[in-house]
């Protein structure tokens, strides 16, 4: 008998060690090939940062925290399947997915599952209409985005034709429409509405449309590869026409892709972390690893400070304690104190305007008409 209780004894403290020791799985969910790959590594690259510094200092309730990374795409289908792999691998939180083609299937899978899901880059309102409790996300949405991007341009543009453009997903086809929306509601129609297919190789067609129609200003819902092909195109054909478009121009690649044609593109996007008090050291270490955190980076990095922070608040990495502390509290990241509504969304939105100068982004100073 007691050697029974002994055996039992040893077991338990087996489990108590090994429990203190257990991890605690978080993945990232996000295109890591294909034309939207460079979003991708910056998601990637700011949740590992966040991660490992969250590690240095003791983890999440005593315990370590892993990173698991899948490629979803930017594809509804294959945002499911990366899903089911992550709730099968054990991930108590996802930081995804980026593209909101891609999060809004997934977070059907992650409801189901009872995992917690905190986007850096989905701005489409429908993630977080859809009544599911287990979703945030650290970026705003596009019904915000959209008024401001409508109200410039009937600002500056009220007088010249004006065209729409989207890419049919449902972050360009959503942003597009956002945008047409408060244009119209000023009073302002446009020129043109039209789709265009992403991932060619060549815009001409559609650039050619936009000239014969004699239009001084493009509005294009879409990704930065599409985008930056389309000015590019533009320039070739000795058109001065202005491009404008949304937060997914804010990475490095669309001046890549579009060369000297990206100068003077506008978009709109967070207000720049980078140049956050909070951010200032995790930026140098970024840097000091040569590579500028720019764009979903420090979205990412904060999506992480926020969940750690609502789990030390909770004392518990159970969901629903998790999502009330989430509600309840406001968090101290590099995107500096941010709070969320009961929708998930966050309380306060600020879309800046940003203008390429350079081959880098820089917030545009607005003049007033």
């Amino acid at each position: 008998m007691y050697r029974i209780a002994a055996v039992a004894a040893a077991a338990l403290a087996a489990m108590v060690v090994y429990s203190a020791h257990a991890e605690v799985l978080v993945g990232v969910s996000a295109a890591m090939t294909g034309r939207l790959a460079w979003i991708g590594e910056q998601g990637q690259r700011g949740a590992e940062m966040a991660v490992g510094d969250l590690n240095a200092m003791g983890g999440v309730l005593g315990q370590q925290v892993r990173l698991i990374t899948v490629d979803d795409f930017c594809d509804p289908e294959q945002a499911v399947a990366a899903a089911e792999k992550l709730v099968a691998d054990g991930v108590v939180l996802v930081v995804g997915h980026y593209c909101s083609g891609a999060s809004i299937p997934a977070s059907k899978v992650y409801e189901a599952a009872n995992v917690l899901q905190i986007s850096p880059g989905s701005t489409n309102p429908l993630l977080t209409e859809q009544g599911r409790a287990n979703v945030f996300r650290v970026i705003g949405r596009d019904d915000a985005q959209g008024i401001v991007a409508g109200n410039y341009l009937a600002d500056h543009w009220g007088d010249k034709k004006i065209a729409i453009l989207h890419d049919g997903t449902t972050y360009g086809k959503g942003l597009a429409d956002e945008t047409k929306k408060q244009l119209n509601k000023r009073g302002v129609a446009e020129a043109i509405y039209r789709a265009y297919e992403p991932a060619k190789s060549d815009y001409s067609e559609e650039i050619a449309a936009l000239k014969a129609a004699e239009v001084a200003v493009a509005y294009v819902g879409g990704y930065h590869a599409e985008v930056a092909l389309i000015v590019r195109g533009a320039r070739d054909h000795g058109d001065t026409i202005q491009l404008i478009s949304g937060d997914a121009l804010a990475t490095e690649e669309f001046a890549l892709i579009a060369g000297p044609a990206a100068e003077g593109t506008l978009f709109t996007f967070s207000a720049d972390p980078r140049r956050n008090p909070e951010a200032a050291a995790v930026v140098e270490r970024f840097r000091a690893e040569n590579f500028e955190p720019a764009g979903y980076t420090l979205l990412s990095y904060g999506a992480v400070q926020a969940w750690a922070q609502a789990v030390k608040n909770a004392g518990s990495l159970e969901l629903p304690a998790v999502i009330a502390s989430l509600r309840n509290h406001q968090f101290d990241t590099v995107l500096g104190r941010i709070a969320f509504d009961d929708k998930g969304d966050l309380t306060v939105q600020r879309w800046v305007w940003y203008i390429w100068k350079g081959g880098e982004y820089v917030p545009l100073a607005i003049t007033q008409r």
